[in-house]
């Protein structure tokens, strides 16, 4: 996959300028100028950045044209922005917090 491009098919897509993806990714936009003036790759942190200004995952970055993917809405995506920042304790207590606000959900267990 060609990085820049999928970058550029992603902010072309919601009419963005390479400034309106700095701003919203916290990236200088110098540093976006130059991965295309140079054609460099961006670091994997860099496009972590560059996904969060687009609220989409690593993953859904990476999907090819055609591949399905879960699409989060922004509420969901900040629920698990977070959620991935909590240490096992916080994250079963946020859990326990959740089941007691909706205890019928039937939630799916990957694990199985």
């Amino acid at each position: 996959m060609n990085v820049l491009a999928r970058i550029t098919q992603l902010r072309q897509e919601r009419g963005w300028t390479e400034y309106e993806l700095a701003k919203r990714s916290g990236l200088p936009q110098s540093t976006i100028s130059t991965w295309y003036s140079k054609n460099m790759q961006p670091t994997i942190a860099s496009l972590e950045c560059i996904c969060r200004g687009f609220s989409i995952t690593l993953s859904q970055f990476f999907l090819e044209d055609g591949e399905d993917a879960t699409v989060l809405t922004k509420q969901q995506f900040r629920l698990l922005s977070y959620a991935a920042r909590l240490n096992p304790s916080q994250y079963e207590q946020l859990l326990l917090f959740l089941e007691e606000l909706h205890p019928s959900v039937d939630v799916v267990d990957s694990r199985t």
